[in-house]
């Protein structure tokens, strides 16, 4: 990171954004480095331990190696959470909280750099859903997922969106939006779907893969294409089409 004037100052920027305090962040380095790296069982057992100094856990939480934490202190995990390997959580206030039986697949961010100070800037994971391989989740306007919410690879939700239209002026210093973003309980996105900000998603709703949802999604709907638009309603009872199966030897 380039920051001109005194390094110190620059110093100070980087650890500010890192954790809550210098007396924090010492703290949450260091278990890092004793406990971080361990593969394994045993590193799991380890840091659901250990973790429990630095973070809010309200049960056993299956913390792989290699998982990147800014923030700990404004991080909440429901027993039996899971956190694959590569996972990155920051989580300035008012944080993330991930409830029970909640699973966060390898590679995903989700990421809430609240340096705006913006008044929603959180990321709320109900129970029993799953965030796949590769997700990218900005909180800065607030994201709620709710229970059994299934993602497939590589879904990006984004609760921020810069303002543009003035021409006079470099994008930068226009601002940005940060209306939130809501996923109701049983939905499934498919995989490279896009969430932009502003978006509720209805319970038992459906996304299809690579579907870019500009708009709110009624319940137990299927929405599909770029922007997304109604596919189809998902009615109780109805025929469900036959699919080909095949079998390699």
């Amino acid at each position: 990171m380039n920051v001109p004037g005194n390094p110190n100052q620059g110093v100070a920027l980087y650890i500010s954004r890192q954790a809550s305090s210098l007396g924090r962040y010492v703290l949450e380095q260091l278990l890092y480095l004793l406990a971080g790296w361990i593969p394994t069982v045993v590193g799991i057992g380890l840091r659901a331990l250990l973790y429990r100094l630095i973070m809010r856990m309200d049960g056993v939480a299956a913390i792989e190696n290699g998982v990147r934490i800014c923030f700990a202190d404004q991080i909440q995990l429901g027993r039996n959470v899971y956190i694959d390997h590569g996972v990155y959580l920051h989580a300035c206030p008012d944080g993330i909280a991930i409830a029970d039986n909640t699973f966060v697949m390898h590679g995903s961010i989700l990421h809430v750099y609240n340096f705006r100070d913006l008044p929603h800037a959180y990321i709320r994971i109900g129970r029993n859903s799953l965030i796949g391989e590769m997700n990218v989740l900005r909180g800065q306007g607030g994201i709620t997922i709710g229970d059994r919410v299934y993602t497939a690879p590589l879904v990006q939700m984004l609760a921020v969106n810069h303002v543009f239209d003035d021409p006079t002026r470099p994008m930068a210093e226009q601002g940005i939006t940060a209306e939130g973003i809501v996923v109701e309980d049983d939905v499934w996105i498919g995989a490279g779907a896009i969430i932009t900000d502003g978006v509720r998603i209805g319970r038992g709703a459906v996304v299809a893969a690579g579907a870019v949802v500009t708009q709110d999604v009624p319940p137990h709907t299927v929405v599909g294409g770029v922007p997304a638009r109604q596919l189809r309603t998902i009615e109780q009872n109805a025929a469900q089409p036959e699919r080909s199966r095949q079998v390699h030897f």
